[in-house]
């Protein structure tokens, strides 16, 4: 009877205990990635980065675990971010989309193209009208998977020695500045456009190696410490009206993810956007009256400068979409977005967002006619049919859908 008794207790055991292992033992095992900053610690641009790294680990904890690096940690130079991640060296990465424009000028165009997209702007051509599609169809060609995750207000202007209030106070200055448009408008006012890296901005201003440079917002500007070594700065941002960063993913490594973490992703993407955003625009406030409390001296550029600015901004935007088929399908459709927004946009003046350029139709219709000539103009067309439905039907959980890349069905 005891005999019996021990036995049936050791099966009662051992039951209990597969039970339990098979409660609490993950199914398979956890996908582990090294995921780093394109930034260094002291430009704070990293606050997203590392929001969208929690939060990910938070959504999909038991299938994805990030473990996050500051910039500089494992790929030392920015310039390499993108190879390593293309290769598969780095599985991911958060990246500065005009930094690729040797590789594809239409990179250019999915962060703050001059004298262009505005933050709102781009929050709803990416995620509501065909603009995420474009973003990862270009990046594909790299084998990199792609998510806009970050974007700030305007950035400020040039921090400077001097005032900078008309185009002929450009003359003679020697300007950091970053992007290959953003440099030829400044050569064509008349200063020396030079690029440095971030971390090099500080002593280059502070030896007198450049007489002004940009960054970012007042926040990342202040960290830096630019308000030691320069005395004014100018307004509007026009070089980058809606600086956009995203996060780049090696795609063959994105391709084995389940469905469920591909779809978590994107909404982590979407919702750090809206936080980096409001998080940026709440620190400016702060951090410009840090900057005026320090003595700097705040100078807004004159109109007619702005105006000669736009116009040169839609002459290098019409030569890159005849040069390029990849930056004309790309122009094309945001040029359309801002052709088709205009009426509304418009008549909810002054209760509105960003805004609608200058020259804006005589711009359209080149980019209509090369998106023609160049045969890209059928996919964007169709591509906005597609988005259309997509918002009719509000299928937005149905697989296979741009909006979504994947369903979001429990495993």
């Amino acid at each position: 009877m005891k005999k019996k008794l021990l036995l049936t207790t050791v099966g009662v055991m051992l039951v209990t205990s597969i039970v339990i292992v098979s409660l609490t033992a993950p199914a398979y095992a956890v996908t582990k990635w090294r995921y780093q900053s394109m930034w260094a610690p002291s430009i704070t641009l990293w606050r997203p980065d590392k929001y969208l790294g929690d939060m990910m680990n938070i959504l999909a904890a038991g299938e994805l675990e990030l473990q996050y690096f500051p910039g500089g940690t494992l790929i030392t130079r920015s310039d390499e971010i993108f190879d390593a991640v293309s290769k598969g060296t780095l599985e991911m990465s958060t990246d500065w989309p005009s930094y690729w424009e040797g590789k594809n000028t239409a990179f250019g165009l999915f962060t703050s193209f001059p004298s262009w997209f505005a933050p709102g702007d781009y929050m709803i051509w990416f995620w509501q009208a065909g603009g995420l599609e474009l973003g990862q169809e270009l990046y594909h060609k790299y084998g990199i998977h792609w998510f806009p995750h970050s974007v700030t207000g305007p950035e400020s202007g040039h921090h400077s020695i001097r005032p900078v209030r008309t185009g002929a106070d450009y003359k003679g200055l020697k300007i950091r500045q970053c992007g290959r448009i953003q440099a030829k408008i400044l050569n064509d006012l008349g200063a020396s456009a030079i690029f440095m890296p971030g971390a090099e901005v500080y002593l280059a201003l502070s030896r007198g190696t450049v007489d002004a440079a940009e960054f970012s917002v007042p926040e990342v500007n202040w960290a830096m410490g630019v308000q030691e070594v320069t005395k004014y700065v100018e307004f509007p941002g026009f070089h980058q009206p809606g600086p956009v960063s995203g996060i780049i993913i090696n795609k063959k490594a994105f391709d084995k993810l389940p469905d469920r973490v591909k779809f978590m992703f994107k909404e982590a993407a979407m919702a750090t956007m809206m936080w980096s955003y409001t998080f940026f625009e709440s620190s400016s406030s702060v951090y410009m009256k840090k900057f005026k409390e320090k003595g700097t001296e705040f100078s807004r550029i004159d109109q007619p400068t702005l105006d000669k600015v736009q116009e040169l901004c839609h002459k290098y935007i019409a030569a890159d979409a005849e040069a390029n088929p990849d930056f004309a399908k790309v122009a094309f459709s945001q040029a359309k977005f801002l052709k088709d927004i205009d009426q509304w946009r418009t008549l909810q003046v002054p209760f509105s967002y960003g805004r609608t350029p200058k020259g804006l139709n005589e711009l359209y219709l080149k980019l209509e006619a090369t998106a023609k000539k160049h045969k890209v103009y059928d996919s964007v067309i169709d591509l906005e049919k597609t988005v259309q439905k997509r918002m009719e039907k509000q299928d937005f959980w149905k697989p296979g859908t741009p909006y979504v890349e994947s369903p979001i069905t429990p495993k």
